[in-house]
């Protein structure tokens, strides 16, 4: 059954029109045949919950509501399998009400009680109700994932985040199973057949996405905080049985702590929630949500291995992200989903906030400079770019939204924002705008109100200059200099794209290097204020009369949302001596620049490979490294020639060879040079010793070899036919696990033959899959090296989309169209194709932005692949 799109206009009028008292869900995931239905005592829901089994369960709902104008007509969201009852006001209602995931409601009195009872199923995309069993031991886990709007597949509500509500759920399931919400679990209530009932406390006036119900037989560890105002926060941690014994409590119970101390303090008020859980699940199609209270997590952040401290940043980042979300978004919640950047880019920027002040990770913001804010300026590039405050008339185009706009450019502009007005103060604001909020909704409206009474300044104009227009801006230094070398002029000239030409007010350092024996040293930094197409810098002491510097950089210190360029002169020295900058932040100004121009065909994949190779060497931090070998791997997914790929990939090797053996026994960076040349291997000698790690012939001193970057190594040797089946399958035997089989099939998509690619290509459109096996099996896939082997692809793959949009769920379809684009065949044929496609039916708006994004960057790498080398 086709569903029905959720509107902005829709949801204004019914949140105009309905008040949402509260929610009693009864879910009943017994996983056998019918049982007795989930009961919630006498003043909750009553009766058969449906016949639940491996593939639907059973949902009764109760909505508690007013209505401001009695005898008007409403609706509630419902996607569901079935639907045997729906009672309004205690009178039954036609089945043929609930179309196309909607409940139609009329003659609506002015105090309401709607009783919806359905069969919902469940999925495997990681939305919704996810159910997966455990192949290590066949045991069940279940997780509810709402955002942005999948609590209507799970029970029938009013699906918008300004209609929140009390929410209490009562859960049948095995008596045995660890069964959690967004509130304390109460002690369950003995059923028959060995099941039980779990009746939850209502929650605190919530939306319906930030809801969750998590059962099956996860290992649960508890804990407690108590914070300096006394507070005394319950904690959660939770994971699959067969992980448990990958399960490290304390490093997450210390950041969780750490976090919820920060936080109270920053925000000046308490906790929201009764309680903070967090749950590791299988297949999450994200990196984490925010659930009230109850916080799910992907797996990939339970180590089951060794790993370097870039993993163990990127968790407490996570952590901290969506920890800011019980206070954005849970407590005080967007009005309409235009508005997301209120609970993202807060909780980003405050993420690395609480990175760099309140744990060991000194790094933060230059790993977010690399990291995240890249991600920023890659979506800003694309012809999908919108506002950071976005217009979003529908549930699509605002689900399209979460992106590295609404996260990473908002939360660098938020940081700027922070800045202008003094810190204090900026949380000051924050301090009135919760104050104001709290249990309702706001919008961007609110929060410059916020601020400006706070600053005591407009913020009009900055609002329409960063949040209200699109495109990044690229600031070039201009000098010129006389004939004896002194500079004459220096001016900074501003560029906008031409889709976007916003010139922006910029307040900028500016850097001056010189190279010395012991690497680049500033010797002096200036403060500019940009305005416009050209600000002229004259009169400078620091530079009128003096010697070109080797390297004028300018938003030294990465303050400025903003692209760099640089001089020929600048340009030279950053290629030849990046890792000599002695500041991080400046090391990241200038990756995050050659990115950029690679992406924009101005600096050619070659030079780009020899800047990396040389100055990953000064890199100290390993977060940092790790976010520049994957923009590497990306860059010639995307933008290089094919041919020239393995060429590319035997220079890391090489450079990774030498680090490698020189790098300090059982440190950080000797594991990532090992990760780095299990990724890049190629010639002779490099898959040797890569195959001789594997095998235990070759080791060094404190390197682990442990599953992940065995794993890695394997991957490597399949993919250049120095492994095949009978060595993966033994190694699959020593990780018999649900990641191990990812791994493994990721292995047999990377051999570089014909049967082994149609297998891969089967199980990637077959709709089997969850996201991070998609993730693993693409990534074998699609091996730019390959390219002979996967172009006859190119011809199936838009057939296969129209088949996985028309069926797929969640974020999966996109995932899937993105992981299998065919950059590798870029060439104005495909160009061609993708506007064929796109032309010859209406197309799902996600699709077409994905597809649109896709053909920008064939066109910009088609133009990168012509430079020369």
């Amino acid at each position: 059954m086709p569903v029905a799109e959720i509107t902005r206009a829709e949801t204004q009028q019914r949140a105009q029109l309905l008040h949402v008292r509260s929610y009693d869900v009864a879910l009943d995931l017994t996983p056998g045949p019918p049982g007795n239905g989930a009961r919630s005592g006498n003043d909750g829901p009553e009766g058969n919950a449906g016949s639940p089994g491996p593939d639907v369960f059973g949902s009764v709902s109760v909505i508690r509501f007013d209505c401001a104008e009695p005898g008007a007509s409403s609706f509630a969201d419902l996607v569901a399998e079935a639907v045997h009852e729906i009672t309004l006001n205690g009178v039954p209602v036609d089945p043929a009400a609930w179309r196309h995931g909607r409940i139609a409601l009329t003659g609506l009195a002015a105090s309401n009680e709607l009783r919806v009872v359905a069969d919902c199923g469940y999925t495997s995309a990681g939305v919704g109700m996810h159910r997966s069993v455990d192949s290590a031991d066949g045991k069940v886990y279940l997780y509810a994932k709402f955002e942005p709007a999948y609590a209507r597949s799970v029970y029938a509500c009013f699906e918008q985040p300004d209609l929140k509500a009390t929410v209490s759920f009562h859960v049948t399931a095995p008596a045995h199973w660890t069964v959690l919400s967004n509130q304390p679990a109460p002690e369950p209530e003995p059923g028959p057949d060995g099941q039980a009932v779990w009746h939850f406390p209502p929650t605190p006036r919530v939306p319906t996405y930030v809801t969750t119900v998590v059962a099956g037989d996860y290992h649960l560890v508890r804990g407690t905080h108590t914070t300096a105002s006394g507070q005394q926060i319950p904690l959660e941690l939770a994971c699959r049985a067969s992980l448990a014994g990958h399960l490290d409590p304390e490093p997450v119970f210390e950041i969780t702590r750490t976090g919820l101390d920060y936080y109270a303090a920053l925000f000046g008020t308490g906790y929201p929630f009764a309680k903070y859980g967090q749950v590791f699940v299988p297949g999450f199609s994200a990196g984490a949500t925010e659930d009230a209270g109850c916080v799910l997590v992907s797996e990939e952040f339970l180590f089951r291995s060794t790993v370097t401290d870039a993993m163990h940043l990127e968790r407490a980042m996570v952590i901290l992200h969506e920890m800011a979300h019980m206070w954005f978004g849970d407590l005080v919640t967007m009005r309409w989903w235009d508005d997301l950047w209120l609970n993202e880019s807060f909780a980003e920027f405050c993420a690395y906030l609480a990175l760099d002040e309140a744990t060991r990770f000194t790094d933060a913001w230059p790993v977010f400079a690399v990291g995240r804010k890249s991600w920023g300026y890659q979506q800003d590039r694309l012809p999908s770019t919108h506002p950071v405050a976005a217009d979003a008339p529908t549930l699509s185009e605002a689900t399209a939204n979460f992106d590295g706009i609404s996260y990473a450019k908002g939360a660098a502009v938020l940081r700027q924002l922070a800045a202008y007005v003094g810190r204090d103060t900026f949380f000051a604001a924050i301090r009135a705008y919760f104050a104001a909020h709290g249990w309702a909704n706001a919008t961007l409206a609110d929060f410059l109100s916020s601020v400006e009474a706070a600053s005591g300044q407009s913020l009009d104009g900055w609002s329409k200059e960063w949040l209200e227009t699109a495109g990044p801006n690229t600031l070039c230094a201009e000098i010129a200099t006389g004939a004896d070398g002194a500079v004459t002029r220096f001016a900074i000239r501003q560029e906008a794209p031409e889709q976007h030409p916003v010139l922006r007010s910029h307040r900028i350092a500016v850097g001056l290097y010189q190279r010395t024996a012991d690497g680049l040293a500033r010797t002096g930094q200036l403060q500019a204020d940009v305005h416009g197409a050209e600000t002229e810098l004259a009169g400078l002491p620091e530079l009128a009369g003096a010697r070109q510097p080797d390297l004028v950089l300018l938003n030294d210190g990465d303050l400025g949302y903003t692209q760099v360029r640089f001089d020929p002169r600048s340009l030279a020295t950053v290629c030849a001596a990046v890792g000599e900058l002695p500041d991080p932040l400046s090391r990241a100004v200038c990756w995050n620049a050659a990115v950029d121009m690679v992406q924009q065909a101005e600096l050619a994949m070659p030079a780009f490979l020899a800047m990396l190779a040389g100055g990953m060497r000064g890199e100290s931090s390993v977060a940092m490294l790790a976010f520049l070998h994957g923009q590497a791997e990306q860059l010639m997914v995307q933008f290089a020639d094919p041919r020239w790929v393995p060429t590319g990939r035997q220079q890391l090797a090489e450079a990774a060879v030498t680090l490698l053996e020189s790098a300090a026994p059982g440190s950080d960076h000797q594991l990532a040079w090992a990760h780095l040349l299990g990724r890049t291997a190629t010639s002779p000698g490099q898959l040797d010793l890569i195959g001789g790690l594997l095998e235990g012939s070759m080791s060094f001193p404190g390197l682990p070899v442990s599953v992940g970057l065995r794993w890695s190594l394997l991957l490597r040797l399949a993919a250049v036919g120095r492994a095949g089946e009978a060595n993966i399958e033994a190694e699959l035997a020593g990780d018999a696990t649900d990641a191990g089989r990812r791994s493994a099939q990721a292995c047999l998509a990377a051999m570089p033959d014909a049967g082994h690619k149609e297998a891969a290509w089967e199980l990637l459109t077959g709709g089997r899959l969850d996201a991070e096996s998609v993730t693993a099996i693409g990534r074998g896939f699609r091996l730019p090296e390959h390219a002979g082997l996967i172009a006859p692809y190119t011809g199936r793959y838009f057939a296969a989309m129209e088949t996985i949009w028309a069926a797929g769920n969640g974020r999966m379809p996109t995932l899937i169209t993105e992981m299998l684009f065919p950059h590798a065949a870029a060439s104005a044929a495909l160009l061609e194709q993708i506007g064929d496609f796109l032309a010859a039916a209406p197309r799902n708006l996600a699709l077409a932005r994905v597809l649109t994004e896709r053909a920008d960057i064939v066109r910009r790498a088609l133009l990168s692949r012509a430079l020369p080398g």
